[in-house]
């Protein structure tokens, strides 16, 4: 009997979940139904959560920002998600924790009986450096995927992260945005003219680098520009 490379890989580095420790998969059944998937959509920029439909930045906010709406999945408060997330970013033997991390987005999109229509899929970037280091960008492998489940083209090459910046994760909101101004760049500007943009990453907090990213290809010419993001999280400073 031949083996396949999949299988052969399996028996020499087995896969165990990576909360029970159950072999055969990152993240097991039992596990994932440990996940509440959220069956509301709230603006992406209040920080006391408002229910939108469709999670459309609501009124006030959109006088003042440029994402149009975003869908997300689950509460970055669940501490099996925060771990999922952590290892997904920093340990890249993992990676496979995509497909899981993309079925609770394709969950969460089944249960509003939603199937979001846009012009082109594109990821959030990150610098070539940190791709070189990481080895793969996280918000690509979910956006491989969703581009295949919801049939919308993927450009990974377009929307491009000039300058290295630190890590989000210990700046206030203010920090935050600071942080991402111009750093990131649209390659092709033409091909974004009139169209709807759907952008993908794993997290969001304060919504900084998606605002700046959205504002960029608004600014190239885009005329809606939402995103999907995995989980979200609250930063009260």
């Amino acid at each position: 009997m031949i083996l396949s490379y999949a299988t052969i890989l399996d028996i020499l580095f087995p896969k165990f979940c990576i909360h029970c420790e159950r072999e055969g998969s990152y993240l097991c059944e039992d596990c994932l139904s440990l996940i509440n998937i959220l069956e509301e959509q709230y603006c992406p920029f209040c920080q006391i959560p408002k229910i939108t439909r469709n999670g459309k930045t609501c009124n006030n906010c959109a006088k003042l920002k440029n994402l149009d709406s975003l869908f997300c999945a689950v509460s970055y408060e669940n501490l099996l998600i925060k771990k999922t997330i952590k290892l997904f970013k920093y340990e890249p033997f993992i990676k496979e924790l995509s497909k899981h991390l993309t079925g609770l987005i394709i969950a969460h999109l089944q249960i509003l009986k939603e199937k979001p229509q846009a012009d082109f899929v594109i990821p959030i970037p990150c610098h070539k450096h940190k791709l070189k280091k990481r080895g793969f960008n996280q918000a690509t492998e979910i956006a491989l995927k969703l581009s295949k489940f919801l049939e919308i083209p993927l450009l990974d090459d377009v929307l491009i992260k000039t300058k290295q910046t630190p890590p989000q994760m210990r700046l206030t909101r203010q920090e935050r945005e600071e942080n991402v101004k111009g750093v990131f760049l649209c390659k092709k500007p033409e091909i974004m003219v009139d169209k709807k943009i759907l952008l993908i990453d794993d997290i969001l907090t304060t919504g900084a680098t998606i605002e700046e990213c959205a504002k960029i290809l608004k600014n190239a010419g885009a005329k809606e520009v939402c995103a999907i993001v995995v989980a979200r999280g609250i930063i009260n400073n």
